[in-house]
């Protein structure tokens, strides 16, 4: 279970197998660093994906880097030869941490999915408006409260752009991280256009308004593709 609340302005902001990258020139933390990652291993199915293409949204900072990337809804195929979303779409933001200047540590990485009512709050946040997100997967569940995801959503003091929080506390796995980045108004530019672009989608609304052969997936793959942005090029900008 999901829930999220808008917040009053805030003007408070919070510090936050490695890849190794280039001595290039180093940049600082809120810099725009970001990159298009449309590549996956080709031996990974995902149902009857075969040919998807995957592209994300990714964001490298000094502290940490975060990708944001939509992921379509799940079609059962109805005995009237009709389909239906069996399991509604998200979009995915995957946070993985710094562990030096230029490196990340991507095995670590942390996600949480924006549902369609979420992805609205950041689509409609003003420029002096705060929002923030908790999840709760195991929520009505005899583990319940023992693992705790929050995002939170605040305009930069100087107006700059916005700093997101997300913070995952996992008591059964013995896990508590923070990870903060600064986003420019150009990068979130990008993001809040993308949402727009994504959100019917998602939604599997595409599908009825503009109805094409659609892939049907009723399983769940075994294997995920593994996420590696490569930050190289952007840090040597």
């Amino acid at each position: 279970m999901k829930l999220s609340r808008f917040l009053l302005p805030s003007r408070n902001l919070l510090h936050g197998k490695a890849l190794d990258i280039k001595n290039t020139f180093w940049m600082s933390s809120f810099g725009s660093h970001y990159g298009i990652s449309t590549s996956a291993p080709a031996n990974v199915t995902h149902g009857n994906d075969s040919g998807k293409i995957y592209a994300s949204y990714t964001l490298f900072k000094g502290k940490a880097a975060m990708s944001v990337d939509p992921k379509l809804p799940n079609l059962l195929k109805l005995e009237s030869g009709g389909s239906r979303v069996d399991r509604k779409g998200v979009v995915m933001l995957t946070f993985w941490p710094a562990i030096g200047q230029r490196k990340y540590d991507w095995q670590r990485k942390q996600v949480f999915a924006l549902s369609p009512t979420e992805v609205g709050s950041l689509i409609s946040l003003g420029p002096a408006e705060s929002c923030e997100f908790f999840h709760d997967p195991s929520m009505k569940s005899s583990l319940q409260g023992q693992i705790r995801k929050s995002l939170s959503v605040t305009p930069m003091s100087n107006e700059s752009g916005y700093l997101l929080n997300f913070n995952v506390v996992n008591t059964i796995e013995q896990i508590n991280e923070h990870f903060a980045l600064p986003v420019t108004k150009a990068e979130f530019t990008v993001i809040r256009t993308a949402l727009s672009y994504a959100l019917p989608h998602i939604m599997g609304w595409d599908k009825v308004v503009r109805p094409q052969a659609v892939a049907v997936t009723t399983t769940t793959p075994k294997q995920q593709p593994v996420e590696r942005p490569d930050p190289d090029y952007e840090w040597g900008r």
